[in-house]
């Protein structure tokens, strides 16, 4: 793999993180930008915090981030990096865009096998979500992003030029839908200026109605 212009560090659970990740790879058709697709678990950066009474179900499913995460290690351990990108596609059509969770949290060894399949991926990675020897390089990536960026954020986290001079790290940005064409190059663009700025952050709490298509 060529040296990366982008890390992008996902869970695959994350809503956020997906619709994201399409607007990255859109700008990646258009300038060919080489991505390096990282891991950051959503239930190890909860480890310290803890989950408040009421919310058992964002603990399940950050579980199951954490297995899809292991599957996507497998798949960069036999693959590499496209083997990464091709999983999260796969795992992430089914959970946000067909809109399968409930499917997932009813059976994540069964749901995560027919991803795979579906997707033509080989079923033995699918063996590997209960496999906690790949928790250490989650881990450690998970502690990578925090360290670039802060602890009080979530996903996802990229950094700009990572292997630059000068690499450029922020949470987010978190989007509602995927801007295509000239519309996604000018929020990327953007984007690189506000996190080479060292701007810590622009924030509004309201937000469209979430578009995974």
């Amino acid at each position: 793999m060529r040296e990366a212009d982008l890390d992008f560090f996902f869970d695959p659970v994350c809503p956020f993180a997906w619709i994201t990740s399409r607007w990255v790879q859109e700008v990646q058709r258009q300038r060919d930008y080489a991505v390096s697709w990282k891991f950051i678990s959503l239930r190890m950066v909860n480890e310290d915090r803890g989950y408040s009474e009421g919310s058992e179900r964002y603990k399940v499913l950050h579980d199951i981030g954490l297995m899809g995460l292991r599957i996507a290690s497998a798949g960069r351990a036999a693959a590499g990096n496209d083997a990464v990108s091709a999983v999260y596609t796969a795992i992430g059509l089914a959970a946000h865009v067909q809109g399968r969770r409930d499917e997932a949290v009813a059976d994540p060894r069964r749901f995560y096998a027919k991803v795979l399949a579906e997707a033509s991926l080989p079923g033995e990675w699918a063996n590997s979500c209960d496999d906690v020897a790949h928790d250490e390089v989650i881990r450690f990536e998970t502690f990578q992003a925090l360290e670039r960026t802060g602890k009080d954020v979530g996903t996802p986290i990229l950094t700009f030029n990572p292997r630059g001079p000068k690499p450029a790290s922020l949470f987010g940005p978190v989007i509602s839908r995927s801007p295509k064409g000239e519309e996604a190059l000018r929020l990327w663009d953007a984007t690189i200026v506000l996190a080479e700025s060292g701007v810590a952050e622009i924030k509004r709490s309201l937000r469209d109605e979430l578009v995974f298509d």
